[in-house]
């Protein structure tokens, strides 16, 4: 079951989550597509980039699990290929910037700490997703590019920037990019004000207010969302992993909280206390409640002017219930 294995990050042996099938056959049939589109013609010797895939998912929810499982039975015959993946998270700015980001927004309870948009290096996620779109174009005996990393074990857990990640190498035929907001996409003032007082299913009434949140907090991170935009016009297809429309953010808490729990019986109890995660957990909600459907409904370029992510028509959605079973796969 999608729910056990994505728990206990999968006993020797076992079988990969039903939901890894469906995640496979998608990206193959994208690569076939995208090297069709880019195949040389006319002499040229242009190689075929990468295909470049968003991964989305909520917290607890196994996409990291499940992107790394993607990898290496994309990586094994009979596909064989060479894949690299990248984590949103290795993005986030330094230590001292993300210090500098939360003392310049004291009142911004959103922007204490790494997590939402505003936390990470744009200008080094573009020129990273730049350098593994045109990886291909790059000497085969060349230096390759060096991933960054993020530590989040650093300053009592607070994180920084890491040295000596991962090295990608052409040829690549696959891009991995997961993280929790990616192909998030921001939206009209009075849409944030509308959503500001909608009910929201399976939480308490008044909950961002309970919360502490403010609407300029959310408008700030709606304009931050803007610069995020480059990045996501980069991916060439996409996958989301989601909860079932009724249940959107009452199953993360679960997924969260049970994906602590097992970090702890396997570390000697280290980790956040129950009340910590739900904390955790809190700060993200505003992110999936303003900007989430902006993964299949893209964002208004110009009032009255809607414009589609660049996969609209080209994704697929992994939607898993309150065990992490699946529950569908459907195209988008």
């Amino acid at each position: 079951m999608v729910g056990e294995s994505a728990i206990s990050g999968g006993a020797p042996g076992a079988s990969p989550p039903e939901a890894i099938q469906h995640m496979r056959s998608h990206i193959i049939a994208q690569l076939q597509i995208h090297r069709a589109r880019h195949a040389p013609s006319g002499g040229s010797s242009i190689p075929v980039p990468p295909l470049l895939v968003g991964v989305q998912g909520p917290q607890g929810s196994g996409k990291t699990y499940l992107t790394s499982i993607l990898r290496d039975t994309l990586k094994a015959p009979p596909h064989n290929l060479s894949v690299a993946v990248l984590s949103l998270d290795d993005l986030y700015l330094p230590h001292d910037e993300l210090v500098a980001v939360a003392r310049a927004h004291p009142h911004n309870g959103l922007l204490q700490g790494r997590g939402q948009p505003g936390t990470h290096d744009i200008a080094l996620g573009t020129e990273v997703l730049t350098k593994l779109k045109h990886i291909n174009e790059s000497p085969l005996d060349g230096p390759g590019l060096e991933l960054p990393s993020f530590d989040k074990s650093l300053f009592d857990g607070e994180g920084d920037r890491a040295p000596g990640g991962a090295v990608v190498r052409p040829p690549v035929d696959v891009v991995l990019f997961e993280g929790w907001c990616v192909g998030f996409y921001p939206i009209p003032r009075d849409e944030v004000e509308r959503r500001w007082t909608q009910t929201l299913p399976g939480l308490e009434e008044g909950f961002l207010n309970k919360k502490g949140y403010r609407i300029e907090d959310v408008l700030d991170i709606n304009e931050r969302l803007k610069d995020y935009i480059a990045w996501w016009d980069l991916f060439d297809t996409f996958v989301q992993i989601r909860p079932p429309d009724d249940h959107p953010y009452d199953f993360i808490y679960k997924w969260r909280l049970q994906q602590e729990h097992h970090m702890k019986a396997r570390n000697g109890g280290r980790g956040m206390s129950d009340e910590q995660v739900a904390s955790f957990v809190d700060r993200y909600i505003p992110g999936y409640v303003f900007f989430g459907n902006g993964v299949t409904d893209g964002y208004e370029e110009t009032p009255g002017a809607r414009k589609l992510p660049p996969w609209s028509g080209r994704a697929l959605c992994i939607v898993i219930g309150e065990y992490r079973e699946l529950i569908r796969a459907e195209a988008f």
